[in-house]
């Protein structure tokens, strides 16, 4: 008998055998239990790529307007999103998704709420959220001449490549930059290591919950704590989504540049369908990450809920409407128990500063 590693953790996971899902494990090849794992070390990126993609990171002309730039829905300062529960996107537009954090993004394994881009390419990453009107509505010609234009810019570039500033490249530099934000210091890490008393006996009774009773683990696990598949919990819309028509309105253009069938009878957001058109998607979203959600509110991919209480007690009510979760049937102390031991993923907070626009200037005759 063969089965599939992912639905039948999720289903036990839902269920609490942790006994059982050790040998779920096991008979998928895994070996040992699923559980989390402590940040592996980071990995050198390209200097000079990552300064660049900093630069860009932060500079508005990467937008259409020239109004907003990747730090607008991403701010160092609120846990790298934007610290509401539904993102403004471009300027006159509503979005209708949470702008998710992109702390950790090196261990990814998909990117964005409906997982359509691989983790292993952060470049594709930028370009969509350039790119894409919803976002920052950039033509990439044009935002390849704005960018020869600051000749800052170019003296960087002559530091990795031996060209002009060009479009591809440009959206590789801010992946590279993106994969290099990494959180350290998370007492957890620590507590995996070794250190007993590196997280509270509280959260010790949480981390066993998560493993065991809860069984979180069967879909967060790994360093961040994503098994970065979708899954359908049955998270509440988000009531602005259909009460605000410029939300609405963004919603419906993603359905029908993703050639959603059907897609003006749609009133509720579809996830993952909208990209594959199974209907067994509809209502599926990539598990989020767990690394730093002290500064990461709200949570869910509409931002529903304010707080990780109302994200735990959610989960302990069996999810919501469709989902194939049971009733965890945790007591109170037992969800205050697991929402501190969540607690202890975050770690240090990581600033980076805004390193400003450098002017443009007209380019030499001749050398353009």
């Amino acid at each position: 008998m063969k089965w599939h590693r992912g639905r039948l953790t999720q289903t036990l996971g839902a269920m609490g055998l942790t006994a059982t899902l050790t040998v779920a494990a096991q008979a998928a090849g895994q070996g040992d239990m699923l559980d989390l794992a402590p940040m592996p070390p980071a990995k050198a990126g390209n200097p000079a790529m990552i300064e660049l993609g900093k630069q860009f990171f932060f500079d508005r002309r990467l937008s259409g307007d020239w109004g907003v730039s990747c730090a607008s829905c991403h701010d160092p300062a609120k846990g790298w999103g934007d610290g509401l529960a539904l993102s403004k996107g471009y300027p006159s537009m509503e979005y209708f998704r949470n702008s998710p954090t992109v702390l950790n993004a090196a261990h990814r394994k998909r990117f964005l709420w409906d997982g359509r881009l691989d983790g292993a390419d952060p470049g594709t990453l930028a370009r969509d959220m350039i790119t894409e009107a919803h976002t920052m509505n950039m033509d990439g010609r044009l935002m390849q001449e704005r960018l020869q234009q600051v000749p800052e810019y170019a003296a960087l570039w002559q530091k990795w490549r031996n060209d002009d500033i060009n479009g591809m490249r440009v959206f590789n530099a801010v992946g590279e930059f993106i994969t290099s934000l990494e959180t350290r210091n998370a007492p957890f890490d620590d507590f995996a290591k070794g250190d007993s008393t590196a997280i509270t006996k509280e959260a010790q009774h949480g981390y066993a919950l998560f493993k065991g009773k809860a069984g979180c683990v069967s879909c967060h696990n790994g360093p961040i704590g994503s098994d970065g598949k979708l899954h359908k919990t049955g998270v509440p819309e988000h009531p602005d989504v259909l009460n605000n028509p410029l939300r609405t309105i963004t919603m419906l253009r993603h359905y029908a540049t993703s050639g959603m069938p059907n897609y003006m009878s749609a009133r509720s957001d579809v996830g993952a369908y909208a990209i594959s058109k199974d209907e067994r998607d509809v209502g599926k979203f990539q598990t989020a990450q767990l690394r730093d959600l002290k500064y990461t509110a709200p949570y869910m991919h509409n931002g529903v809920f304010d707080t990780l209480e109302e994200v735990v007690a959610f989960y302990n009510q069996g999810g919501g409407e469709g989902s194939a979760l049971s009733p965890l049937t945790l007591s109170t102390a037992e969800q205050q128990a697991l929402v501190a031991f969540l607690l202890t993923l975050s770690g240090d907070p990581l600033i980076v500063e805004d390193p400003g626009q450098p002017d443009m200037q007209p380019r030499v005759f001749g050398k353009n």
